[in-house]
């Protein structure tokens, strides 16, 4: 098979090594002669996975204790609903609309309460982080999108929310970069972009608005159900929470954290200075909010960007078409993407041109 190169925006890449240790244990995992898929979530075996990843998720980005990891499923589609549903109770809470997910999450919680729209850059087709929000006295909480995969847009310096909650869907640059998680009540993610595979939601929340959050609602539906059960309430997501335990191995031999985000500003650069440098593209995105995961540009023509991502497929380079809703070309470089890879995809353009 001739070499692919994923720049699918997600489910996306994951790291090879972890790719290929699942796949030797795929029939025979930790020596017990059964896969990971078939074993109870309730032996030994789970439980030394599902806790193994939440033990190194701590470390890996420092979460308090104070806060509790949970396991979800449902996707982000599932909080932007769950979160208002829990805190909200018809109070009022402050989002910042930023692109397609963040009007999903808003759609949800206007169900749930009153929603104060503290900043858009909908007047520039989301193309750029609104910088002075109009944040509300009596919110009960401020919602962000911290990187957007359609507009290839991110938040490089969180909003100052003082004791107000800050919540934010880190589903598309999770572990690619340091963050404070003390600044946020709420950190959520889908899985299948920087984490593993889909089908698992990652949820790190202060215990304290666990055990605020609305009683009356349907028991899976509440937070206090899976933290006191250790996201075991029902059965969890095994193969996907044994993906993660290894994704969490495989950023520990990288380096952690810090040297990811060294590798994923590395790749962003090469990719945007090729980008800028040559009249053939240009990138969509302001450039002091340019995402460092989904890199979003143009050609000059329509034509000419059927023909680049037609040239790009047949030469492997998979996954470069941008989202239907805005056209274009966007290549996702999370962080299992070599630095090779977008080093051959510059190539690519260069020869393109």
């Amino acid at each position: 098979m001739s070499k692919k190169y994923n720049f699918y925006a997600g489910p996306a890449i994951l790291p090879q090594t972890v790719m290929q240790k699942a796949k030797d244990e795929l029939l025979n995992f930790n020596g017990i002669g059964l896969s990971v898929m078939e074993i109870s979530h309730r032996s030994k075996d789970f439980d030394a996975v599902i806790t193994g990843a939440e033990n190194k998720i701590r470390k890996m980005i420092g979460v308090p204790d104070d806060y509790s990891i949970l396991f979800l499923q449902g996707g982000a589609s599932l909080q932007f609903g769950m979160i208002p549903m829990n805190i909200l109770n018809g109070g009022k809470a402050d989002y910042v609309n930023t692109g397609a997910w963040a009007k999903k999450a808003i759609k949800e919680a206007k169900l749930y309460g009153s929603v104060n729209i503290a900043g858009t850059s909908e007047d520039k087709n989301f193309n750029y982080i609104p910088k002075n929000l109009d944040l509300s006295s009596d919110a009960k909480y401020v919602h962000i999108t911290s990187n957007e995969t359609i507009g290839g847009i991110q938040w490089n310096t969180l909003p100052d929310t003082g004791d107000i909650p800050l919540i934010s869907d880190m589903s598309s640059d999770i572990f690619s970069k340091k963050i404070d998680v003390a600044k946020h009540a709420i950190i959520y993610a889908g899985a299948q972009k920087n984490i593993g595979p889909s089908g698992v939601t990652l949820v790190i929340m202060r215990n304290d608005l666990i055990e605020e959050g609305t009683k009356d609602i349907t028991t899976m539906l509440q937070y206090r159900t899976h933290k006191d059960k250790d996201s075991m309430y029902n059965t969890p997501p095994t193969f996907g929470i044994y993906i993660i335990n290894l994704v969490m191995d495989w950023l520990e031999a990288k380096g952690g954290i810090s040297a990811m985000e060294s590798e994923n500003n590395k790749k962003a650069e090469l990719l945007y200075k090729t980008i800028d440098e040559n009249e053939m593209y240009s990138g969509t995105a302001n450039i002091e909010d340019r995402s460092k995961m989904n890199v979003t540009f143009r050609l000059k023509t329509e034509e000419l960007e059927a023909k680049f991502i037609k040239e790009a497929t047949n030469a492997g380079f998979i996954g470069l078409k941008g989202h239907r809703s805005v056209g274009g070309c966007r290549a996702s470089i999370y962080n299992a993407m070599p630095y090779d890879s977008v080093k051959a995809l510059v190539g690519f353009m260069n020869k393109f041109k």
